[in-house]
């Protein structure tokens, strides 16, 4: 697996710039091919389970390492389904703990 999660995520400082296309898209090879980028600003997963009791235990082992990383990711559950969506609100678009956040929900995933 990637790298980037064995990374931690830093607070973005004022005038931190979103990453521009050609690092998004060298980042994004080193994720699960499931991430998706929309309009350069969020990067989007959507995670398929056999019930909801277990869609719903992803969602909290995703939120558990959220929390310790302090960057928080939109999460929508339903019955089989978990989507993930990523971006850093203080600068406008992605950064780099989108990347690594989302490598690390790439480890539970794969985990399940």
């Amino acid at each position: 697996m990637s790298g980037l999660a064995a990374e931690r995520c830093r607070a973005c400082r004022p005038g931190t710039p979103p990453l521009d296309v050609a690092e998004i898209d060298a980042l994004r090879r080193e994720l699960d091919p499931g991430w998706s980028v929309g309009e350069g600003r969020v990067l989007r997963r959507s995670l398929r389970f056999p019930d909801f009791a277990r869609a719903t235990a992803c969602a909290v082992e995703i939120a558990l390492v959220a929390q310790a990383e302090d960057h928080h990711p939109d999460l929508h559950l339903g019955w089989g389904h978990l989507d993930v969506e990523l971006t850093t609100h203080a600068i406008g678009g992605l950064s780099r703990n989108d990347f690594v956040l989302a490598a690390k929900i790439d480890r539970i995933a794969a985990a399940r």
